[in-house]
């Protein structure tokens, strides 16, 4: 919900407006039937956008004008594109239920997904999230496009010899089976080229591959160069090598959200409404929660890139030590460090179920937030595992600086 709302009449429109703040806003104007559809968008500007909006209509102009149907403003102040448009996706929710999706123009991830469902499964293309977590199907992503997608499934899928048929399969010897098994790049069950057992084995060879990023693989191979190289078997271990970085090549350009889909965790940083503050946004579960408002006044460290992240250096949040202790026994107080700081902020998350299509429409927000080109913030992630509390802690620190607004997509 909105937080500010303002009734008004036409005449007081010059006055509401002229009150209104400049800053950046999700918005709602009502008119006087309660049961029609408000006008509801976002605004880099709240002032200068209503000031539009409710301007007398201008004969022969497309201009939209709401002055004469106008008379209730809701708004809430927001402090980043980022939380801008994931309250205008709460709110479109529910305004408008049946229509929210294509009014955000929410498009699923690409992703990549191993259907163990069926009985002979495969690697293969999706934007399908049936269900989360998945009981059998393993889903990877969140992709750019559906072209990076298939880039990285095809170069991966070429190191192993698992199927990528589309039809069901039902082993007959005097099948003819393909290309892919004439050049020897499938096990080819379907004309019992392989019995069952072998055939899942190569699968979860190709699952291990997609949860390490190629780890499981290279780790084999290095093993065997290193042997080759005490031997001095020299060329044999530069072959090795070879086939190494030819197994890490399909992961070169895949950034570090992808992964087990619901292994992602991420904490986000964006700039806040409220003064001395940054908000913190969290994904996970495959949900956005969020903003939590982290105070972080006279917290910034005076160098954000260092490894350190305590307090020590700034001496206006010491704590007086207590005249009882006495000059013998000084206490020494605490200092907080921004870790502990951010594990306390972390703690103030909320935890929910997830309603019908939410987690596709989180995944689509968030995927399409991290590939901008010029997105604006801080991203911290995770995949199975915690957080990086200190990278954490420095980036709050360049956020609430003003440094890197413009900080690219890993690579």
């Amino acid at each position: 919900m909105l937080d500010t709302s303002i009734s008004f009449r036409t005449e007081e429109i010059e006055s509401i407006v002229s009150a209104l703040p400049e800053k950046p806003a999700v918005f709602a104007v009502r008119g006087d039937d309660p049961n029609s559809e408000p006008y509801l968008n976002k605004t880099a500007n709240l002032r200068r956008r209503i000031e539009r909006l409710l301007s007398p209509a201008i004969a022969d102009s497309k201009r939209l004008s709401l002055r004469s149907t106008a008379r209730k403003i809701d708004y809430t102040i927001t402090g980043s594109e980022f939380e801008n448009r994931l309250l205008l996706y709460r709110e479109m929710r529910r305004e408008f239920p049946r229509s929210y999706r294509k009014r955000m123009k929410l498009t699923p991830a690409p992703l990549v997904k191993i259907g163990w469902g069926n009985e002979y499964p495969r690697a293969y293309f999706t934007r399908r999230l049936s269900r989360f977590p998945a009981s059998d199907d393993v889903y990877y992503g969140p992709f750019a496009s559906k072209s990076q997608a298939n880039k990285f499934l095809n170069d991966a899928l070429d190191l192993f010899k698992s199927r990528r048929c589309t039809f069901n399969i039902h082993p007959d010897p005097s099948f003819p089976g393909c290309m892919y098994s004439e050049m020897k790049m499938c096990l080819a069950p379907c004309y019992c080229g392989c019995s069952k057992e072998d055939y899942l084995a190569e699968v979860t060879r190709v699952q291990r591959y997609f949860d390490t990023r190629a780890g499981s693989l290279v780790a084999e191979l290095e093993g065997l160069r290193d042997a080759a190289s005490t031997n001095l078997q020299f060329e044999q271990a530069a072959e090795i090598h070879g086939r190494i970085e030819k197994i890490k090549s399909p992961w070169d350009g895949i950034p570090e959200i992808v992964g087990r889909v619901e292994q992602l965790e991420a904490l986000i940083v964006q700039r806040s409404s409220l003064d001395d503050h940054v908000a913190l946004f969290q994904f996970r579960n495959g949900l956005l929660h969020g903003p939590v408002q982290f105070n972080a006044q006279g917290m910034m460290h005076p160098n954000p890139a260092s490894g350190s992240s305590s307090l020590f250096g700034h001496t206006h949040m010491a704590v007086a030590v207590p005249e009882e202790a006495g000059p013998k026994s000084p206490t020494k107080a605490k200092v907080p460090t921004l870790e502990s700081r951010v594990t306390e902020a972390l703690s103030q998350f909320d935890t929910r179920q997830p309603e019908r299509g939410e987690i596709v429409e989180h995944f689509a927000m968030f995927r399409r937030w991290y590939y901008r080109s010029s997105r604006k913030g801080e991203v911290f992630i995770a995949h199975s595992g915690e957080l990086p509390l200190r990278r954490i802690a420095r980036g709050i620190s360049r956020v609430f600086s003003g440094e890197r607004e413009n900080q690219q997509p890993s690579a």
